[in-house]
């Protein structure tokens, strides 16, 4: 399973930086006066130090995060509040997700997910059956993550805010609690998901969007309606890798949350399929890990990380091929971003280690 999981995430990584030098060569060129910026910034400061954390990590006995699972949460959080402060916050596309510090410009929200299944993991496979209990395990998870809502809504981003409700009623779940209590809980989060949608206008506009994408094909439709030109551009085999048109100005963020579109018409309906069976296969190969793991922490964690990498693939695909409403979820391992790279193989480093216990 070792072999497996490093094979697999092997490759995602190369297609990864292969799409993106494609995806960003018109974006980079305009912007940053190198048509490989994109390229050479995700390999310096998310592949390379992502990998180098994750060997690391991959050599600590996973049990020392147990221990201290309590400690990276606070650090998570810490984090994540110090993106209000004047001193650090900075305001990127009207959403005030990420700090600078000492140069150094990252999004928290990303060692968040990180920080809360390490947590999660510990603190639900430390109570069994009290995870059941109203007292003991739904109220101080309904705490916890109520104020993790907050901070991810007062930024705001609703798109991280539903991934990490998914990981963390996800990781819930697998660990026993009750299904009429996760329906509370669910139902819950569907009304803090609801009342957002309501007071933002965008979001509002993105749900019509998605319901009708020719209620506006030059305003709040025009993402998804390129995104579909791309798609429907690739017919089987793609137009040829580095021939996308739709890159050159037409496709909002083709290295970002819309680089799955750029796939599908440059490789195809072959590329694509290619693209999603990488990541069921990787989702197969953690169930397999986890499985094996007579330990709880591990395996809640290993699941958690499942969740994590296979959910947000399937919502960004689902958005970008007219599923689900846009919600600016970015593809892991191939979209641009260094902290969301840094974070995925971080955590990667913490299963390979519970992989060579099984």
């Amino acid at each position: 399973m070792q072999t497996r999981l490093v094979w697999t995430i092997g490759i995602l990584l190369v297609l990864g930086l292969v799409m993106l030098s494609s995806a960003g060569i018109m974006d980079g060129q305009k912007k940053f006066g190198s048509p490989y910026y994109y390229l050479k910034h995700q390999l310096l400061f998310g592949v390379l130090p992502g990998l180098v954390l994750a060997w690391f990590l991959s050599r600590i006995n996973y049990r020392f995060w147990r221990g201290t699972s309590w400690l990276v949460l606070f650090g998570a959080l810490t984090l994540m509040i110090l993106v209000f402060t004047p001193k650090f916050g900075v305001t990127l596309n009207g959403a005030r997700s990420w700090l600078s510090i000492g140069g150094y410009v990252f999004q928290p929200a990303e060692f968040l997910k990180l920080g809360l299944i390490i947590y999660l993991a510990a603190w639900c496979g430390e109570r069994d059956e009290r995870v059941k209990n109203w007292t003991y395990g739904i109220l101080p998870f309904v705490l916890v993550m109520g104020f993790v809502a907050l901070l991810l809504l007062l930024q705001p981003d609703l798109g991280t805010f539903i991934l990490v409700a998914a990981i963390a009623l996800g990781v819930y779940f697998i660990a026993g609690v009750h299904l009429k209590d996760l329906i509370v809980i669910i139902s819950i989060a569907f009304i803090l998901v609801g009342g957002m949608i309501l007071v933002q206008p965008y979001r509002l506009d993105r749900i019509k969007a998605f319901l009708n994408p020719s209620v506006d094909p030059r305003g709040i439709s025009y993402q998804l309606n390129q995104s579909f030109i791309a798609i429907g551009s690739g017919g089987v085999f793609g137009v040829g890798y580095g021939n996308s048109t739709q890159k050159s100005g037409f496709l909002p963020e083709p290295v970002g949350d819309s680089i799955f579109a750029i796939i599908v018409e440059e490789l195809g309906l072959v590329g694509a399929g290619f693209t999603i069976g990488l990541f069921l296969f990787l989702a197969f190969t953690l169930a397999s890990i986890a499985k094996a793991t007579s330990d709880a922490f591990g395996r809640l964690f290993v699941m958690g990380m499942n969740i994590w990498i296979v959910g947000q693939a399937l919502v960004n695909i689902a958005a970008i091929t007219g599923l689900a409403p846009l919600t600016g979820v970015p593809l892991p391992f191939i979209s641009y971003g260094g902290t969301a790279l840094v974070s995925l193989l971080a955590g990667l480093g913490i299963v390979f280690n519970i992989a060579k216990r099984v």
